[in-house]
């Protein structure tokens, strides 16, 4: 679960629906549209957090703050378990499926050294392999096609999350300046891209339980947001 802070209360996205928006913007990346493979590299665009699909229909409470345990703050077990879940899910497109395996040992790298992350390396490592044995491609050609899934998670995370901070990766540069999401080098041939998504807003209180949680959600207000991708400021 995205929790995106506003006034008082906070903003739910689900993990799929941010993924979703990340593909559409991504449909409109001038780099991509020439890349034999971009029909793939949209699916798992799109499809990169389908495995947190089960944890997003049954939130949590963060038992430090008594806020919803968001994609961050949910314990380890679930974290590890999201990705095998979704990279099975994308087996029949195994290039798709070996590009979200990449994109969850490129996420969490930062955890490498750490001995509770060991078996979970381990096994996104396997599940890589594997997948890409049945893609029949090679180690850098996954490389070479990966960037576009970290672009677009950035992309979309910047304005789900409503992160203010500066996000890099390779040569790209993500920040948010009010409702819209500048992007550099220029990804999309000038033009500016519109984009909405839903989320579930909710006061912002501290929870007793899972199920009092689960019940505010039941009667939370749906909202839409709207924002804007370009390279332009302003």
């Amino acid at each position: 679960m995205i929790v995106r802070p506003v006034r008082d209360a906070v903003q739910l996205i689900t993990q799929p629906d941010h993924a979703h928006l990340a593909r559409a913007l991504m449909e409109h990346c001038v780099p991509l549209a020439t890349s034999r493979r971009r029909a793939t590299i949209l699916h798992a665009i799109g499809e990169h957090d389908n495995g947190w699909a089960e944890d997003d229909a049954a939130p949590i409470v963060n038992p430090e703050t008594g806020g919803v345990a968001d994609f961050v703050t949910v314990p380890l077990s679930r974290r590890h378990a999201v990705w095998p879940r979704g990279v099975a899910r994308l087996a029949a497109d195994p290039w798709a499926a070996a590009l979200v395996a990449q994109h969850a040992l490129t996420v969490y790298d930062r955890f490498r050294p750490e001995a509770e992350w060991t078996s979970f390396f381990a096994d996104m490592e396997a599940a890589r392999g594997q997948m890409l044995g049945a893609s029949g491609l090679s180690l850098d050609d996954l490389l070479a096609d990966y960037p576009y899934v970290r672009l677009a998670d950035l992309i979309s995370l910047t304005f789900c999350t409503g992160w203010t901070d500066e996000q890099r990766f390779g040569v790209w540069t993500v920040h948010l300046s009010g409702a819209r999401v500048i992007v550099t080098p220029d990804a999309f041939g000038g033009a500016t891209i519109p984009f909405e998504i839903e989320a579930r807003e909710i006061g912002r209180q501290r929870f007793r339980s899972d199920a009092e949680l689960r019940h505010a959600l039941g009667e939370a207000t749906t909202t839409t947001l709207r924002g804007e991708v370009t390279a332009r400021g302003g």
